[in-house]
């Protein structure tokens, strides 16, 4: 048995017709879509959202949904992780200090509250 999804559908619709909206453009309003395409509100949410997943689509509270500006070719992004090497390093060099833990404060955290 194979169902038909709505959302599915619209969202390859409006996916499109993005093509004919520049960056930056406004989409028509939800109402319009609802009326345009005979869905339900929630069809066309679920669809804007799966649009703006792809990044194809940007929503603003308030003022309504936005063909995203063209992505350019971009490298992924690069977080600083020295922080970590330096953390979980397991090689202590001679310009480090000893690391040590105390886990007497854990432990007394974990214990049973006294009576009373």
């Amino acid at each position: 048995m194979q169902q038909r999804s709505s959302v599915r559908e619209l969202a390859a619709s409006l996916r499109d017709e993005l093509n004919r909206y520049s960056p930056g453009e406004k989409l028509p309003s939800s109402r319009a879509l609802v009326e345009q395409y005979r869905v339900s509100p929630v069809t066309v949410s679920r669809a804007l959202s799966a649009l703006v997943a792809e990044g194809l689509v940007v929503t603003r509270p308030g003022a309504g949904a936005f063909r995203a500006s063209d992505p350019g070719p971009s490298a992924p992004a690069q977080g600083d992780t020295s922080w970590q090497e330096v953390a979980l390093s397991a090689e202590p060099s001679a310009d480090q200090v000893p690391r040590t833990v105390d886990a007497g404060g854990v432990v007394t955290t974990l214990d049973a509250p006294p009576s009373g």
